[in-house]
């Protein structure tokens, strides 16, 4: 395996400073998020170290050197919007911009793209079933014609009001899975897997390792804390009660998680995600939660 991190933490970065960080602090490889140029409201996303829209063989080879002079690898291209918005308009947009995504993949000698299956969420998943039918078939023949996977991350976009009831991202559960699997079977999409979305939604992440680790195309290293007190407060229907954090500052047991993994057999990238608020001051404090986090996964790498 390859401890990484996701360049999301650091928007203020270039893409030769995140690489320069990567090498300097010891990371074996980088997940480059790949959002169109320009502002988003939501956190974390908006983010772009890799413009897709204007990339060609000459600057991809660029990237290539200058990844290789640090001695860190691309361990996946990222880019999370909702390719199911039920605004017509929208989808067309963030389906578009993937595709483009997945088409830099094999240019940067890259093999995942990682993103979300997307939801309407004000439909159950039953309901959003023909949706995935329709939009999905396309962007699978897209990523089979580049030779890279799809890697689609289990989080449910479930955590502010206009995100309720459903979440905007159906893939966040075993049986799920094991549907989008069946549908799409010859091993083109698979799962980033990341253990903190299953901790609020008490699914035994180590079973789940076992059961898909098969499927696993990236690895997220992320940590959730479960505050009981706010859970009595408000009951697990409702908002806040579970806060994003770095890995060991949760409830995830980081040496199941790895011994689990390892059996599966996995070799690929384990990247870190900060979304812990706790760290986002500045710039040395989301530095400093990249090495601290990295200081702790080692011990199980």
């Amino acid at each position: 395996m390859q401890l990484g991190f996701v360049s999301a933490i650091l928007p203020d970065l270039t893409l030769e400073e995140v690489l320069s960080f990567a090498a300097d602090e010891g990371f074996g490889c980088v997940e480059l998020m790949c959002w169109p140029p320009g502002q988003s409201s939501r956190r974390y996303a908006g983010i772009t170290h890799v413009d897709v829209t204007t990339l060609d063989a000459a600057k991809a080879d660029g990237i290539k050197e200058l990844a290789a002079k640090k001695g860190v690898a691309i361990s996946g291209l990222g880019y999370y919007p909702n390719p199911l918005d039920p605004d017509l308009e929208g989808r067309r947009v963030v389906v578009d911009h993937l595709k483009a995504v997945i088409r830099a993949a094999p240019l940067l000698g890259v093999h995942a793209v990682n993103t979300f299956i997307g939801r309407d969420w004000r439909k159950s998943i039953d309901e959003n079933w023909p949706l995935v039918q329709e939009v999905w078939p396309e962007i699978i023949a897209e990523a089979k014609k580049a030779g890279v996977k799809i890697g689609i991350e289990n989080c449910p976009m479930l955590f502010s009001k206009d995100e309720w009831p459903g979440g905007k991202n159906l893939a966040v559960s075993p049986a799920v899975w094991r549907k989008l699997f069946n549908e799409f079977p010859d091993g083109t999409l698979g799962l980033n897997f990341d253990p903190s979305h299953l901790i609020f939604q008490q699914i035994d992440y180590v079973k789940a390792i076992r059961e898909f680790g098969k499927h696993f195309v990236h690895v997220h290293a992320k940590d959730t804390r479960v505050d009981m007190d706010r859970l009595y407060e408000t009951g697990n229907l409702g908002l806040g009660w579970h806060t994003p954090k770095l890995p060991g500052l949760g409830d995830v047991h980081w040496g199941q998680f790895f011994s689990a993994l390892s059996d599966t057999g996995y070799t690929g990238a384990v990247c870190i995600e900060v979304e812990d608020r706790a760290y986002e001051g500045d710039i040395s404090n989301r530095k400093r939660a990249l090495t601290q986090s990295k200081r702790y996964l080692e011990q199980f790498m």
